[in-house]
């Protein structure tokens, strides 16, 4: 992998990307594009209006209905996504270091974690675009009877700041591969590679209208496409709170359909059989990578008592030599987090464990040495003795503070797993394969690992329960999100 000091930052196109052009926004608004490493600003990138998304949906909306979009051949547009894919590939370390400086994530995170997954999920569905299939139904009477899955229409995705590549990709993948269109909201925060995804879109041959990105606020853009009526879904990843703004909109104009990935506080359970080497370093980097800025980060341990003092001790001591700076230096395992307001919320949290009682044992402060101090730098913090009710043990922090909690059996252990609002993701860890499997079955989450972590393949759905949302990524599931199906009835002449 390239050192990324030796590499001079590439921009994007500091434009909307609307119906095959680049336009300036109408209203002429701004982003101001930050280094949360440095402080620095890294340029201003445009903030669409409401005004714009609107251009941006009409256009989406031309090429689905009668454009050459619709009338592409599946096999052709596979073609299109396949070189997406693989233009995205080749210049990985191009979105990643602007990724990098962008979201304060580390260069090798970036490449590694988040541009190069992308890729993946892009060629994967580039295979699927002459597999979606519908059914003969074998029904009563002399009729022929048989399923359709068409494509639902225009698709509003909106995309967080934590992995802004592989994310855009997860909806970028299915959206077109099914022959919808689209519409792309990156955040506010880090809207660099949604508009270099567009570069690269126009690049290999995209019909105009079929890509549009429009970088904005939450209001007015991300409130102008969840309210249009010309959108027939929204593809969401983010925060519940802005999740009930999306289905106030749906339910306010056309009944759009949502797909909605959503928070965790997702438990990792530690047996006291389990392989403590293994089960420590994914419970590290469970929470400390990508600087804990992850849905699914493991962020809750539950420990066997009979363990949990040594699993504990060892876990904090390896985050108290967790090398914390630069994210392009190489050396560094975890960068900044992502904005100044953020650093804040996870300071608050660290508060807030303290004033209700749980043992800092790690960390605990924000990181200001050297040239740290201009960014938003927080140590890794471990907590130990915390009680299951406790803020930090209830709420998504999304940052690197992990709550380390003692269970007595495995009916206790599961009751605290299970205790929170979310649903997301857990681990177990444990020798006894049977054990793991019956423990699988009952934690309330979409996703549940066994004797490893944060593991991930294109062809494996993922997801939540409760308010984790609902709808899922990734896989020929998602698929199902962005068709809708249709049953059609021919009567036959009598025998």
């Amino acid at each position: 992998m390239t050192d990324p000091r030796t590499l001079t930052p590439k921009l994007p196109i500091l434009k909307l990307l609307i119906d095959g052009k680049w336009v300036d926004p109408i209203e002429g608004g701004t982003l101001p594009v930050m280094n949360p490493a440095t402080g620095e600003k890294i340029c201003d990138a445009p903030a669409a209006s409401g005004k714009d998304v609107d251009r941006a949906v009409l256009a989406a909306r031309r090429a689905f209905e009668s454009g050459p979009w619709s009338k592409m051949n599946p096999s052709a547009r596979g073609k299109l996504i396949r070189k997406l894919s693989e233009l995205l590939w080749d210049r990985r370390e191009e979105l990643a270091l602007i990724e990098s400086m962008n979201n304060g994530k580390t260069f090798k995170d970036a490449v590694r974690g988040d541009v190069a997954p992308g890729a993946s999920t892009l060629a994967y569905y580039a295979e699927w675009t002459n597999k979606i299939t519908g059914e003969v139904l074998p029904v009563d009477g002399s009729f022929l009877t048989y399923t359709l899955r068409q494509p639902v229409g225009v698709v509003g995705a909106i995309i967080p700041w934590n992995y802004p590549t592989s994310l855009a990709s997860w909806k970028i993948g299915p959206a077109l591969a099914t022959g919808c269109t689209l519409v792309l909201k990156p955040s506010e925060m880090t809207p660099l590679t949604a508009l270099k995804l567009g570069e690269l879109a126009l690049e290999v041959g995209f019909p105009e209208g079929v890509f549009n990105v429009v970088p904005g606020y939450g209001d007015p853009a991300g409130e102008a496409l969840a309210r249009h009526p010309g959108v027939d879904k929204i593809s969401f990843t983010g925060s519940v709170r802005t999740a009930r703004r999306l289905l106030h909109a749906s339910a306010d104009t056309n009944l759009k359909k949502l797909s909605l990935e959503l928070g965790g506080k997702s438990p990792q359970i530690i047996l006291a059989d389990a392989d403590f080497d293994a089960a420590i370093s994914a419970c590290f980097w469970g929470i400390f990578g990508n600087k804990g800025e992850i849905c699914n980060a493991g962020s809750r341990v539950l420990v066997d008592e009979r363990a949990y003092e040594d699993f504990v001790g060892k876990l904090a001591e390896r985050a108290r030599q967790m090398v914390v700076g630069d994210p392009l230096d190489p050396k560094t395992q975890m960068g900044s987090q992502i904005s100044a307001n953020q650093l804040k919320t996870i300071l608050g949290y660290i508060a807030s464990g303290k004033e209700q009682g749980a043992k800092l044992l790690a960390g605990g402060e924000r990181d200001t040495q050297g040239a740290k101090a201009k960014g938003n730098f927080v140590k890794p913090t471990v907590f130990g003795e915390v009680k299951p009710g406790m803020k930090i043990a209830q709420e998504e922090i999304f940052g690197p503070v992990l709550s380390c909690i003692r269970f007595r059996d495995e009916k206790e252990a599961l009751e605290v797993a299970n205790g929170t609002s979310y649903g997301l993701a857990a681990a177990i860890w444990t020798k006894d394969v049977a054990r793991a499997h019956l423990l699988a079955k009952r934690i309330d989450a979409g996703v549940v690992w066994i004797n490893c972590y944060n593991e991930f393949d294109d062809a494996a759905p993922f997801g939540g329960f409760k308010e984790s949302g609902w709808g899922r990524d990734l896989s020929s599931h998602a698929l199902e999100k962005y068709t809708q199906l249709k049953t059609v009835w021919t009567q036959l002449p009598e025998n």
